[in-house]
């Protein structure tokens, strides 16, 4: 009688293995794939159906994202490289092949696949129908799942056989007496691999020892007085690393995964499905056992692995999954979507300078210069970039620049350490860099033209950004180079990494390559931006909108964040040093308050100790979930639930806001002035967020705490660069709800608007049907409440937690609302339904954002979809807004020769560095602006100005 074979499969583990097994020599099809992974996955599957008697088969992948252990310990996995784009294709690609095998998959989100393994190995197991169970992975971590049942397998390499390990095997390996030691062993000597600590010091072998001697941490831990030496001083120093690292290495075998062993049945396939894929991928071997199996199957009757005649052959197995209530099959990103994802098949490229015919040439004498010079100036448009020592454009030295006119052909001009040699050279490009009838193209050109600021250039005329070209076609997706090349061109471009190194201290900068090696590596960059112009453009024109979008807004506005960063905004680093020793004072203050309450010293930052002393010691009742490791929560959440009725709550909560504050931005911001001009630069992206938003870093200035007295005192420290200037602040008044009432047209908001009514108020009045001299302060904080809740999707009990009301009241609290406001109801409705046909929803100027959940087959998932089908057009509205706006002053400024200087934006608020003479004419141009950035708006805009020594002041 066959026996019953369950094999567990570790995708990822697989993938990886499969992947670096062809490193050197890689299978490639003919349309330039790398299909090694997928390749040697498919492999071990046809291994274990055709050849070990598999009867059941599942397949756990990792998600993206992090898990309970990354919780526990942030460094968890933080050494893992960034995964290969031949992985990244061969993912999706293995997932569909699996759907057409009828081969169920599961994971879980939080969790890794070891410990979605792990679950179902216990509970098949349990069941008692398997008479063997193999956790079919190369990785020995999984020793600790093995019993008399429940085996390893690991897939053959290099001319081995396949390996079984039991119990007995994990043992020897591990040189350990019990399987249940595996997680001590790991505790001790760590695991570099997933970047768990261990105790430093203690190795295998000294592991293999002490708990041959002690059996388990814990008892070793309990004693240490009969160790000696460097072993007992890492053991007491290290001892909660210990307990950490072995629960960092415990897989977790109670997840909340069902599993359903039907599901797992080896029977037919969707041939037909899986004929094409592997035609596809022109898997001729593949095919041909595929075919061979099918014949099989049919000259046994079509009976199933099991020897049983199927009872329907028409309905394949995943369908049935489908139809059941096994919920645990998620796709490869998360979602809980069985239509899994087609593959992109554009992401991977076998083509490279080495098999591209190119021509890259080195400019080094004046002649050459020269005659490169007379090249740029007879061309409409060129493609540039520049290769420096450091990723920081304001402190960044320039090592050389690569220019292309067209395809196939580019040029390197190095640039010596030597600044006025450098300058020199740099001049000789100046005029056609500054010439207005020439188009520039580039990727990321802010970052350029930034630098070439510091060598006297002002880079004028067309800008075509293929990063912010892409970032408007998709906004969600990568915008680097590589990514770019290898999806849209099938080309891989030389690795920085390749000259420079790996990121870490030992990494050199592009100064200290040889001028040779980096011709190629810089002239290429130039070539590849100019393909990618050439194939983005038409994509941006068949668009519409988009390109309408980019030459209007995003385009200038990259001459106006270049001037804003190259500006900078001076920091009073002396008010800061002050304010720190403030700060130190009020956090001492706060803790003393808090051991005055718990009448116990401790460590106010441990959320451990924390916890153990507001509900242990001081038996505070609490309510709700437990961590997964079994410790109480005190995040900002449960400490806000406590903070009314419990004071210690709240000083806990006072104590971090200050820590936080302290050590983000007063103690960080004197450390990030720039030595050469004494001010801060922060950067500005254009391409990260979906909405159009710009973000800022290094530093991060949009999110300074303004909710606090403490954090607002920050702000103090932006001054004015002199005497003779002021700071003025312009900020747009509730504009995301002036624009809901644009978009939604709804005429009650509207007209709220239009007579220069408190929304909140009028909102109240309307709702509470209250005469609006007679609302009441609460009335109003309700309806406030409501505005900025409901058309970002909170419901019920999202509202009645805001308000601590009942679920109830919230819920006649919102349908009040929406019967005030029909028209934000019907809008909210069609949105969705826009959204549902399109596949996107737009701003008022045309910005889509794109919605693949839109139609998942999670409720979770496409709720958040329609949240932000609803949200998106708002949001997104208000940046493209604020953007109008600073693309218009800042013409004016420049226009008019004015000594005043748009210095930050802060999202819906501009701060100016003023020239005082100039004060009273900019007030009335920014507030113009401002106001009729976007004309024909049915809705007033309201801009609220102040001015001030001192950022704070003029706010």
């Amino acid at each position: 009688m066959q026996k019953n074979k369950l094999f567990l499969l570790d995708a990822f583990a697989l993938i990886f293995r499969a992947h670096f097994a062809f490193v050197a020599r890689p299978l490639i099809n003919s349309k330039g794939q790398n299909v090694s992974a997928i390749t040697g996955f498919l492999n071990s599957l046809r291994e274990l159906i055709s050849k070990e008697g598999a009867t059941h088969i599942a397949v756990c992948f990792d998600l993206p994202g992090g898990t309970f252990r990354n919780e526990m310990y942030a460094e968890y996995k933080a050494n893992r490289q960034e995964t290969p784009e031949d992985i990244i294709f061969a993912a999706p690609w293995i997932k569909v092949i699996l759907q057409a095998m009828n081969i169920p998959i599961y994971s879980l989100a939080g969790y890794e696949a070891d410990d979605v393994a792990g679950a179902i190995a216990k509970q098949a197991d349990e069941l008692g129908i398997f008479d063997e169970i193999y956790l079919f992975t190369p990785d020995k971590d999984y020793g600790q799942l093995v019993t008399e049942t429940v085996k390893i397998m690991k897939p053959a390499r290099l001319g081995n056989e396949i390996e079984v390990l039991g119990i007995k095997e994990v043992c020897e390996v591990w040189g350990i007496e019990r399987i249940e030691q595996v997680i001590d062993c790991l505790g001790l000597q760590g695991d570099a691999v997933d970047n768990i600590p261990g105790v430093p010091g203690i190795g295998p072998k000294t592991a293999q020892k002490l708990l041959a001697e002690f059996g388990s941490i814990e008892n070793l831990l309990q004693n240490l007085d009969k160790l000696k030496g460097k072993n007992r001083e890492s053991l007491e120093k290290f001892a909660d690393q210990a307990i950490l690292s072995k629960k960092l290495a415990t897989i977790d075998v109670n997840v909340p995964v069902t599993f359903n062993a039907d599901d797992c049945l080896i029977g037919d396939f969707n041939y037909e499905s899986l004929d094409e894929l592997f035609k596809e991928l022109e898997f001729r071997t593949l095919t041909k056992w595929a075919d061979d199996y099918k014949r099989k199957r049919a000259a046994k009757g079509f009976k199933d692995a099991m020897g049983n005649e199927p009872e329907n052959n028409t309905e394949p197995a995943k369908q049935k999954a489908k139809n059941a209530t096994n919920t645990n099959q998620f796709d490869l990103f998360g979602g809980t979507n069985d239509a899994l994802p087609e593959p992109d098949r554009n992401i991977h490229a076998s083509n490279n300078i080495t098999n591209t015919p190119h021509e890259y040439i080195c400019v080094q004498t004046p002649e050459k210069i020269e005659e490169l010079v007379a090249l740029l100036e007879n061309s409409n448009t060129f493609c540039f970039d520049t290769e420096t020592t450091g990723l920081d454009p304001n402190e960044a030295e320039l090592v050389g620049m690569s220019f292309a006119v067209k395809t196939g052909v580019a040029y390197y001009v190095p640039v010596p350490s030597n600044k006025e040699t450098a300058l020199a050279i740099v001049s000789e490009f100046k005029a056609v860099f500054q010439n207005e009838t020439i188009a520039k193209i580039g990727q990321n050109l802010k970052y350029d033209m930034l630098l070439l600021r510091w060598y006297g250039v002002e880079v004028q005329g067309e800008l075509w950004d293929t990063m912010l070209m892409h970032y408007l076609l998709e906004p969600e997706l990568k915008h680097n180079m590589n990514y770019l090349a290898e999806t849209y061109l099938k080309y891989a471009p030389i690795k920085i990494e390749t000259l420079i190194g790996e990121k870490g201290l030992k990494q050199r900068t592009m100064r200290s390559v040889a001028v040779e090696r980096v011709v190629d590596y810089a002239a290429e960059d130039a070539d590849i931006t100019l393909q990618l112009f050439n194939y983005l453009y038409p994509k941006l024109k068949e668009s519409g909108d988009l390109l309408k979008l980019y030459t209007e807004i995003e385009a200038p506005l990259i001459q106006v964040l270049t001037d804003i960063e190259f500006e900078g905004v001076n920091v009073d680093a002396a008010f800061l040093q002050k304010y720190s020793i403030e700060l130190e004072k009020d956090i001492l203050a706060f803790r003393s308050k808090i051991f005055e309450i718990s009448q116990v010293e401790f460590n106010v930052d441990s959320p451990k100790q924390v916890g153990e002393i507001l509900f242990d010691r001081l038996k505070i009742p609490y309510k709700g979930k437990k961590t997964k490791l079994g410790a109480y929560s005190t995040d900002e959440e449960k400490l806000s639930e406590l903070a009314e009725e419990y004071p210690i709550a709240q000083r806990i909560l006072d104590y971090r806001s200050l820590q936080k504050l302290r050590s983000t931005y007063v103690d960080a911001l004197p450390k990030q002035v720039n030595p050469k001009t004494g001010r801060v630069h922060t950067s500005y992206n254009q391409f990260l967020a979906s909405t159009g938003r710009l973000s800022s870093n290094n530093p991060n200035l949009q999110n300074i705490p303004i909710r606090t007295p403490q954090g607002r005192e920050v702000r103090k420290a932006f001054i004015a660069r002199n005497s003779d200037y002021t700071i003025l602040s312009a900020d747009y008044s509730q504009i995301e709800l002036r624009l809901i009432a644009e978009i939604s047209h709804d005429e009650s908001m509207l007209e709220a608007f239009r007579l220069g009514q408190d929304i909140h108020q009028a909102t109240a009045a309307k709702v509470y049907n209250t005469p609006l001299d007679e609302v009441t302060s609460d009335q109003r904080r309700n309806a406030k409440t409501v505005n900025f809740s409901i058309v970002y999707g909170a419901g019920a009990r999202n509202v009645a937690q805001q308000l601590n009301i009942s679920n109830s009241e919230a819920k006649v609290l919102i349908d009040s609302y929406f019967k005030t406001y029909s028209g934000l109801k019907n809008y909210m409705k069609t949105i969705v339904d826009e959204a549902r046909e399109k596949g996107y929803v737009t701003t008022l100027v045309g910005r889509r954002r794109r919605l693949r959940d839109i139609h998942s087959q999670s409720a979770i998932t496409r709720a958040a979809a329609e949240r932000t089908a609803v949200n998106s057009p708002i949001q997104g509205s208000a940046a493209d807004l604020i953007k109008i706006a600073m693309i218009n002053i800042y013409k004016i400024l420049k226009t008019k020769n004015m000594r005043s200087k748009m210095i930050l934006q802060v999202h819906d608020e501009l701060v100016f560095d003023v020239y005082k003479d100039e004060l009273n004419e900019l007030k009335t141009i920014v507030s113009h602006e401002m106001r009729h950035a976007l004309p024909n708006l049915s809705v007033p805009l309201e801009v609220g100005i102040g001015q001030g020594a001192n950022w704070l002041d003029a706010h």
